[in-house]
């Protein structure tokens, strides 16, 4: 058997690439080889190239090697010129001004999603005061995309609980629908080389098995000071809802 297992996302965040609104990316995970055991953590190298809007003329690359940092260049596919890059993580201490998401891409349950939104940003920023914006959020319909705005200091938390939702869904008759899998979390090691902090809903170090099927839930802050705030209300409204017992890849 061959000694490494590789996972490839040829193009994750197609949609928006169909319709020319934002850059999708290409994913690419190389893992040792343990047969069907074979997991995310199980990752050594993570390479994400980005496709970009047929407008743009510049497109960015980023990998990463287990414990030996993170790389990227920045090409002008005009010139063929290629420049390193320089990447990093929001040092912001709060989500205050800054962007912030709970996926929530597609209809079923938006507005659970929502509440459980609006139930962490209430309580990290407080009310909103009158003409004033207390964060912002982007649902940049790409895992990987989403990983790069992380790793690139534009997002300072992302929660993808879109897992989580089954129960609600089943609830109304609704079945899950599309959720992350593996290969669109593939290069998250990326990320986490960077400094980010990837977790799955729970908390713990986000895992899954390295195949097509699982549904994978999974949080990203941009610093250890973000999580320190913003991980105990996330899980406060997962378990209020009675979510977290849900959680785990199928």
């Amino acid at each position: 058997p061959s000694a490494w297992r590789i996972i490839i996302d040829p193009i994750d965040g197609t949609r928006g690439l169909m319709y020319q609104k934002r850059s999708a990316w290409v994913l690419t995970g190389v893992a040792v080889n343990k047969g069907v055991e074979t997991n995310l953590t199980d990752i050594e190298l993570a390479v994400q190239t980005e496709i970009p809007l047929v407008k743009q003329h510049l497109s960015d690359v980023v990998w990463a090697v287990r414990g030996q940092g993170a790389r990227a260049e920045r090409i002008n596919r005009f010139t063929g010129e290629r420049n390193p890059l320089h990447l990093q993580p929001s040092g912001a201490p709060t989500l205050a001004h800054g962007y912030a998401s709970v996926s929530r891409f597609f209809p079923g349950a938006r507005d659970e999603l929502a509440a459980i939104d609006e139930e962490i940003i209430s309580a990290a920023l407080g009310p909103v005061q009158f003409g004033k914006a207390h964060c912002f959020e982007d649902q940049y319909a790409s895992s990987g995309g989403q990983l790069y705005e992380l790793l690139s200091g534009h997002d300072r938390f992302i929660a993808d609980l879109r897992p989580l939702m089954e129960g609600v869904l089943s609830e109304r008759g609704l079945a899950l629908g599309i959720c992350c899998h593996p290969y669109d979390i593939c290069t998250e090691l990326v990320a986490r080389e960077l400094g980010v902090i990837v977790t799955d809903a729970s908390g713990k170090p986000l895992g899954a098995r390295l195949a097509v099927e699982p549904d994978v839930a999974w949080v990203g802050y941009a610093n250890e000071s973000i999580r320190a705030q913003i991980e105990p209300l996330l899980q406060a409204a997962l378990q209020r809802r009675g979510l977290l017992k849900q959680e785990g890849q199928r």
